[in-house]
């Protein structure tokens, strides 16, 4: 059904159901922005992990500051109660 199509629809109606289709449209619509804002929210926070993921990259790898304490790993620890 074509907009136009859909419009004539609307004009047949009287203006209690207009207004029934105009708050059942305006819902839907509201539906949608919430999954868009929700979508950025996702793409955006995503974007923060990489961007966290990269600067922190050379700490995690093989002679990173975080790496230096893999030498300990051969001691045996026992916590003191």
């Amino acid at each position: 059904m074509t907009h136009v199509e859909i419009l004539e629809e609307i004009k047949k109606m009287n203006v209690s159901e207009r207004l029934r289709v105009i708050e059942a449209t305006l819902y839907l619509m509201g539906e949608d922005l919430k999954l868009v804002e929700n979508l950025a929210g996702i793409v955006e926070r995503k974007s923060q992990l990489t961007r966290a993921a990269k600067e922190l990259f050379a700490d995690y790898t093989a002679g990173g500051e975080l790496t230096i304490f893999t030498s300990l790993d051969s001691l045996d620890f026992h916590a003191k109660g």
